[in-house]
């Protein structure tokens, strides 16, 4: 080897050396990785959404059980990798957002069942739920005017649904029903308002998809029952559930 080669190797030697000497930063990797896993969560509760919807055409109780407890397992599970990814296990808009998705997972587990009393402890899982919701949102702060228009947009809304429904809906359920609609409109009023106060419009889209998935249920389960209204809702409902699981941070 001639004294210009060994030149060159040594500066090309040396040149390497701060990068040969460097550590493999494993923890810069974790919070993508952690981001992943929440995104295959979600794509997973939405595959078994559609899993679902097979189970409803063929009204089979026993895989309707399944693979609904399964989907909304999934968005649970999604919410909690993304609060762990983002570090706000701590956040109380989190933990609040995390409660009301378990909620809304008893809620489809107790939906499941054609028994009346079922439903009605469903409906009180749900409603807990949106109660949760709207804790969630104040949490993270609302804007005060955003949040009385859409109260004010909302009451006529809700008034048309009652008028619509509650002739439907047998008298000893008509309480609780009630009870609901107050609830569901107030989560998506102060859903407006925290989308006002922190710009994420997620959460104003998230809270209207389920307000509108909730009117499929109400449909199917006092108006015109069948599958159509499942087809339609629970799309929309894993779609809600879903995008309030990723924003949970």
């Amino acid at each position: 080897m001639t004294l210009t080669t060994r030149a060159h190797a040594g500066t090309i030697t040396d040149a390497l050396r701060p990068f040969n000497r460097r550590p493999i930063d494993t923890h810069s990797a974790a919070p993508y990785a952690r981001a992943m896993l929440s995104a295959a969560l979600a794509a997973l509760s939405a595959l078994l959404c559609a899993a679902l919807l097979v189970a409803e055409r063929r009204e089979s109780v026993g895989a309707r059980l399944v693979t609904k407890s399964l989907a909304s397992l999934a968005f649970v599970a999604a919410a909690v990798a993304t609060l762990v990814a983002a570090g706000a296990t701590d956040s109380a808009a989190g933990r609040a957002t995390l409660v009301a998705l378990v909620l809304s997972l008893i809620g489809d587990v107790l939906l499941v069942p054609s028994d009346p009393r079922a439903f009605l402890a469903g409906l009180g899982a749900f409603l807990l739920a949106h109660l949760a919701f709207a804790g969630a949102f104040l949490a993270r702060g609302v804007t005060p005017t955003p949040t009385l228009v859409a109260a004010l947009a909302l009451l006529p809304v809700a008034l048309f649904v009652g008028r619509w429904l509650l002739p439907h809906v047998e008298a000893a359920m008509r309480a609780p029903v009630v009870a609901y609609m107050t609830a569901i409109s107030i989560m998506v009023a102060l859903s407006v308002g925290a989308a006002a106060h922190t710009g994420r419009a997620d959460l104003v889209i998230a809270a209207i998809v389920f307000f509108l998935s909730d009117l499929t249920v109400a449909r199917d389960r006092f108006v015109a029952p069948g599958f159509p209204n499942r087809l339609v809702g629970l799309p929309l409902y894993y779609a809600a559930q879903i995008a309030f699981a990723l924003g949970a941070a």
